[in-house]
């Protein structure tokens, strides 16, 4: 056998061993990484703005867009008031900035729906709740 002909079985046998690593040294995946993005956006801000209106019914839900959009909800002790919720995920990080809320608000006068202020601090509370939960259950998913 000659020597470059030894030389080449010795690498194309070589070679597949050093590309696949051994196994040994391969880097782990972090299942709750900060960063998930099998359907687009962050899935622990997704799961959390979902558990945060799951008293609402919805209207639109687009996870590789990022966007969830509740239906008209009047509180039973409240009938005369609704509100409607748009939850948009910007990024596909767990961080505050990633996430916006929108809530518009309407009251009945006399048979008929009319917007009406929402106070300032109704979407900062929501995105407040949404972002505990998100760690919530990321941390979760760390120590499971």
């Amino acid at each position: 056998m000659t020597r470059l002909l030894r030389t080449a079985i010795v690498v194309s046998l070589v070679l597949p061993l050093v590309a696949c690593g051994g196994g040994k040294d391969r880097p782990r995946t972090d299942l709750a990484a900060s960063q998930v993005t099998t359907i687009g956006v962050n899935s622990y801000l997704w799961r959390a703005s979902l558990d945060t209106i799951s008293f609402m019914p919805l209207l639109q839900t687009d996870s590789n867009g990022g966007v969830i959009v509740s239906d008209w909800y009047a509180n039973p002790a409240s009938p005369a008031e609704r509100m409607k919720v748009t939850i948009s995920i910007l990024d596909q990080d767990l961080r505050a900035d990633a996430l916006r809320v929108a809530v518009l608000r309407q009251i009945n006068r006399n048979g008929q729906w009319v917007d009406a202020p929402v106070r300032a601090a109704t979407a900062q509370k929501l995105e407040d709740i949404i972002l505990t939960r998100a760690r919530d259950l990321r941390r979760a998913a760390i120590s499971g």
